[in-house]
Formats: structure tokens, C-alpha cells, sequence
């Protein structure tokens, strides 16, 4: 710059646009924008005529720095400030630039601004506007421009439908990515094997597993070769679709296999229950393709033998694993402890975290979290808290599923304060409580009485924009039905039906039996109506709750009728139904009656249990008693 300013203080002699050009492109490598702004108005100053060159020179530079405002604002200057009409080229490199830097909503108004000034697109700036108008989820609009592209004499070309294709399969618009893929070969333009991917993911995705099958079909016929990614995503569809014999075959296709897709396949025939199969992949299969297992193979294999309980097979595995120069990971022993936890064996699972211990691995919050959940329904409340004191000090941040653990261990003891405490901690640590929390805290004080403290978690629930479940509802429904306080459950219930809550048959079996409970049998009969003109179709629990009001009230016909209307709709009877009727039968001394009925259940399928004879063989030994007393007293 020192030599530059003497320059220019000399007589008879003036910098030239090189000059300037040179030291800008000096400045803008250096980041020195300030001094770039400066040299721009004296270049005004002296009369130079300005360049496209210079300002495309300088938006680089600011595309470089990460400063697309900048960009923008020179490329608005160009015209007004510096007398120099830009070009195509300056809207593209500003466009890159906008796309590049994070700012796609700015280019749309850049490219209309470019069409107001008469400035004809290229194919190039077609295809950044669309890329920046898919980056904000305007897809129709980025198609929109595709149509519009001939207006102003321009062709498509791959980069333009590799854009939208990609862009319509992330929105799931499948169909329309299949006729811009036909429309791509129409016009001569050939797409890659990445847009093929996409088209073939998304297909995938929706469970068109045949159709991408087809397409990997027609890559093969155009003489485009699929990747690993292809094989694995359309192996991937195959296996959640549970056609892991067509996943085996589509392997022994691909050239050179990885482990990626081994792997693939090894899960596909653990979640079918295939484990020797999938066993047989890792140890012959994928031996003879010189393909090594790694800890996801491993850990694939582990997970479903834990979820079958085959734990000492599991335990064996993980064993094997170092023996096989693969080391189990933190996801290995994580998933081994969840196994033993689930099945109780607290033991094993305690020597499995002090092996991963050993080999220097650190439990994370997913594995404290098996852990306290196991201790909590043990009922070993107290080791649960000294673990989530553990985590704090190991620097593992207990979250939502760690408290939630607890206050269930601590309800399930009937420590209702102390669960009170932990979920104060809770918020206090910055944990948002879930329904899962509330609900269990309600739950638990409804179970001993507490209406009010549950009705006051229920005010804070709403409070912290916690909105209540059908699992509260119902809870709730229950207590107050218990509390001989029908009219509000009932209110309870419309106000479900208002939410728009996805009510269940325990919603109203709930209110069913509260209004039976307390002999409203009739209106339980209108109540049933109700629910089932809204569209809700009874269980067996629903009948048997009516059959056993109408029981207890001596309507034996109407609880008949109701048994009737049972076989019509097709529900099963089951023991509880046949038990309740055969009660009363005997009861209202119909005992032929109830023989005769049991009789008709037994040839329709229904297995007597012990209460069903227990109420029989009671039954006619009173009768038999009485009998005999009769006749005693008929002779003396």
C-alpha cells in the first residue's frame, strides 16, 4: 500500500484498473474489505471505468470470508454506485455464494431482481435457484422454474434433475421423482448413480420394494453400475419387509460386498429369528469374501439373542469377540446389561459393567438408565439413587427416563414424598416432566386416595404445557367412579371426546362399571349406545360389565339378551361371562337352567375353570341340603 499511494503521488502519473486490480486482489486475499471499499470510491474518484472483472473478483473474496450480505450489497452497487452493468456471470458467483453461505431465502429475490434488469439466466443460475429453493422446502416452486427454463432459451441439463430428484425423494413425492428420472433420459441427460439411489431410497421407504428392484434392473440395462449404497438400501427394504431369502440373493449379486451390507442382512435374519442363519453369514459367508466382522456385526447378533433371552449365548459372543481381534464397545455392554436387567439377573449384569470397567470404558446415561430401571422394579429404590449420583459425578447428566425410573421405584414403595423430592430435583436440573412422570405420580396418589394432590399435578401438568393423556383421563375416570362420583367421570369423558383423544374400550368400560357399581345399569345400556354411534366397538369387558349389572339387579332375561347379541357381533364369551350368568342362574334356583347353559358353552367351545365348578357343585349341594330338609321336616 506505501508503495502504491507514492506511486500515485508522482506527476504525470495515474494508477490504471490493473493496478487496482492487482492490489484489490492482494486486499481480498488478505481480508482487508475496509480498505477494498476505500480504493473502490477513489478508483471513482479518478474517472476509471469500472469492470465486471474487478466486482466479480471482490464477491469471491466475500464468498471466501463468509459474507454473502456483502456480496449481495455489492452486486446491488454495481449499477447504481459504479456505473458497470452486471451480467449473468455476477448473479451466478452472488448466487453460489447465497447457496454456499447459508442464505438460500436471499437468492430467489436476487434471480427476480436479475430478470427485472433484463440480464438473461444461464442453465447455471436455473440450477443454484432451484438448489436454493429446495434448501427451504420450496420444491414446487424449484420445479415451477424447470418448466420455466425453456422460456428463456434454456435447456435442462443433469445437474438441474439430480437437484429436484433428490430434493422430491427427501419430501417423500416418489411418483414425481420416477417421471423426472423417465423425463431425464428423455432429454439425453444422464443421471448418476446417486440420483438413482435416491429414487430408489425413497421407493424403499414406502415399501415399494418391487419397484426399486425393478429400477436397480434398469440401471443394470443402461449400463450404469449400482453401488454399495444401492445394494444396501434395497437390501435394507427387502429385510424390513421380511424377505430376507431375496436380501441373500440380491448379496450374492453384488461384486465386491462390504461388511455394511453383511451386516445388513446378519439383522435382517435376527429380526425374521434366524439367528443361525445369520450366524452362518458372519462365519462362513462373509470369511469366504475376505470381508472381516466389526463391532456392529457383533453387536447385531448380541442384541437379538438378548431379546430372545439367550443370555449366556450372548455373554458367550461378547466373549468371543476379543478372541476374534474385535472388541466389544460401550454399545455392546450396554445392550448385554439391558438383557440382564430385563430378565432380572442384576448379578450379571453388575459383572458385565465391572468388565467394561476394566477395559477402560465408561458407562453412558442409555446404560444407567437399564440399570436404575431394573433396580426401581426390584424394588431396590436406595442403590438406584446412590447410582444417579454416581452419574452426576461421572459426568453422565441423568435425563427424562432416569427420573421417570426412579419416581416409579419410589411410588411403587408407596415413598410418595421422596418421589415428590426427586421429580423437584428434576425440574430443577433443567428435565422437562413428561406425561410418563405425571401420570405415575397421579396414578400412585389416586391408588391411595390422594384425589386432591392428584388433581394439583394435574393443574401443574397443564401448567407446563403438559397436556394430559388418555392415561390421565382415565385414571382420573376411575377414582372418581370409585368416589361415587359418576357425573364428573362422565364429564371427564366429553371432555376427552372434545379434545379429540383417541378414546379406548378402557375409557369406557371404566365408566361402565362406575355407573353398574352404583345400579345404573340403564344408564351404562345408554351410555354403551352413545360410544358406539361415535364409533367405538365394545369388548367382552364391556358385556361382561353390563351382564353382571343386569345380574346383580335380577334381570337375568335382559343379561341373556345381552349375551345373545355377544355371539351376533362375533365377540367370545369367555369364562367370566359364562361364571356371571351361571351365578345367577343358580341363584334364582334355575339350576337345570344353568346346567343346560353350561352345556351349550362346553359345545361352543368354552372350557369350565375352577370357579365355574366351585358355583356349580356349591349350588346343588345347597339345593340337595335344603331338599333333604324339606323331606325331614315333611315326615316329623
Amino acid at each position: 500500500m506505501e508503495i502504491f499511494k507514492w506511486a500515485g503521488a508522482q506527476k504525470s502519473y495515474c494508477h490504471s484498473f490493473d493496478v487496482y486490480y492487482v492490489l484489490v486482489d492482494k486486499l481480498g486475499a488478505a481480508g482487508e474489505f475496509k480498505v477494498i471499499d476505500r480504493l473502490l470510491g477513489q478508483m471513482k474518484d479518478e474517472g476509471i471505468v469500472f469492470r465486471e472483472s474487478l466486482f466479480l473478483l471482490i464477491m469471491k473474496y466475500y464468498g471466501r470470508a463468509g459474507l454473502p450480505g456483502q456480496a449481495t450489497r455489492l452486486l446491488l452497487d454495481m449499477r447504481g454506485l459504479y456505473s458497470c452493468e452486471p451480467t449473468f456471470r455476477s448473479y451466478n458467483v452472488v448466487l453460489d455464494i447465497l447457496v454456499a453461505g447459508n442464505c438460500p431465502k436471499v437468492a430467489p429475490n436476487v434471480f427476480y431482481d436479475m430478470l427485472s434488469k433484463g440480464v438473461s439466466p444461464t442453465v447455471y443460475t436455473f440450477g443454484v435457484v432451484m438448489k436454493a429453493l429446495c434448501m427451504v422446502n420450496e420444491v414446487d416452486s424449484a420445479c415451477s422454474l424447470l418448466r420455466d427454463m425453456t422460456k428463456h432459451g434454456c435447456v435442462p441439463n443433469s445437474v438441474v434433475y439430480q437437484t429436484l430428484i433428490h430434493s422430491l425423494y427427501k419430501s417423500e413425492r416418489v411418483n414425481e421423482a420416477l417421471k423426472l428420472l423417465d423425463e431425464m433420459f428423455l432429454m439425453g441427460c444422464a443421471p448418476d448413480v446417486q440420483t438413482f439411489n435416491d429414487v430408489i431410497h425413497g421407493l424403499c421407504k414406502l415399501n415399494r420394494i418391487q419397484e426399486a428392484a425393478k429400477l436397480v434392473d434398469r440401471m443394470l440395462l443402461r449400463g450404469f453400475s449400482p453401488d454399495n449404497i444401492t445394494y444396501g438400501v434395497l437390501m435394507h427394504g427387502l429385510c424390513r419387509m421380511r424377505q430376507v431369502n431375496e436380501a441373500r440373493a440380491l448379496l450374492n449379486k453384488v461384486p465386491v460386498p462390504n461388511v455394511v451390507l453383511f451386516n445388513t442382512l446378519i439383522n435382517g435374519y435376527v429380526t425374521c429369528g434366524r439367528f443361525e442363519d445369520a450366524m452362518a453369514v458372519m462365519n462362513d459367508f462373509m470369511l469366504n469374501t475376505i470381508c472381516v466382522p466389526d463391532v456392529f456385526t457383533f453387536n447385531i447378533l448380541v442384541r437379538g439373542l438378548c431379546k430372545k433371552g439367550c443370555l449366556a449365548s450372548a455373554r458367550e459372543l461378547v466373549n468371543e469377540m476379543t478372541t476374534r481381534g474385535c472388541e466389544p464397545n460401550v454399545v455392546t455392554y450396554t445392550i448385554l446389561i439391558d438383557g440382564f436387567c430385563k430378565e432380572g439377573q442384576l448379578e450379571e449384569a453388575g459383572e458385565a459393567l465391572n468388565e467394561m470397567s476394566t477395559k477402560g470404558l465408561s458407562l453412558n446415561t442409555v446404560g444407567y438408565n437399564c440399570l436404575i430401571c431394573a433396580l426401581c422394579k426390584n424394588e431396590k429404590v436406595h442403590e438406584a439413587l446412590v447410582m444417579i449420583g454416581e452419574m452426576s459425578r461421572k459426568g453422565c447428566k441423568p435425563d427424562i427416563f432416569t427420573f421417570n425410573s426412579v419416581i416409579f421405584g419410589l411410588c411403587k414403595v408407596g415413598k410418595m414424598e421422596e418421589a415428590m423430592r426427586v421429580h423437584h430435583d428434576m425440574l430443577l436440573e433443567g428435565v422437562i416432566a413428561n406425561s410418563v412422570t405425571y401420570n405415575t405420580l397421579i396414578h400412585a396418589f389416586l391408588r391411595r386416595g390422594g384425589i386432591q394432590e392428584a388433581l394439583k399435578l394435574v393443574d401443574e401438568m397443564l401448567f407446563r404445557g403438559c397436556p394430559l393423556d388418555v392415561i390421565t383421563y382415565n385414571g382420573l375416570m376411575k377414582a372418581l367412579c370409585k368416589a361415587g362420583a359418576i357425573e364428573k367421570g362422565l364429564g371427564l369423558f366429553e371432555e376427552m371426546m372434545s379434545k379429540g383423544l383417541n378414546i379406548n374400550n378402557v375409557s369406557c368400560n371404566i365408566l361402565i362399571n362406575g355407573l353398574c357399581r352404583v345400579g345404573k345399569v340403564h344408564n351404562a345400556l345408554e351410555f354403551l349406545r352413545s360410544v358406539i354411534h361415535r364409533g367405538l366397538t365394545p369388548d367382552i369387558v364391556t358385556y361382561n360389565t353390563l351382564i353382571n349389572g343386569l345380574c346383580k339387579m335380577g334381570r337375568l332375561g335382559e343379561a341373556l339378551n345381552l349375551f345373545d347379541r355377544i355371539q351376533i357381533e362375533g365377540i367370545r364369551a369367555d369364562a367370566i361371562t359364562y361364571n356371571t350368568l351361571i351365578r345367577c342362574y343358580c341363584r334364582e334356583g334355575m339350576f337345570d337352567d344353568a346346567y343346560l347353559f353350561l352345556r351349550e358353552g362346553v359345545d361352543n367351545g368354552f372350557v369350565p375353570n375352577d370357579v365355574t365348578w366351585y358355583l356349580l357343585v356349591t349350588n346343588f349341594v345347597r339345593e340337595s341340603a335344603m331338599e333333604s330338609q324339606t323331606f325331614t321336616s315333611a315326615l316329623f
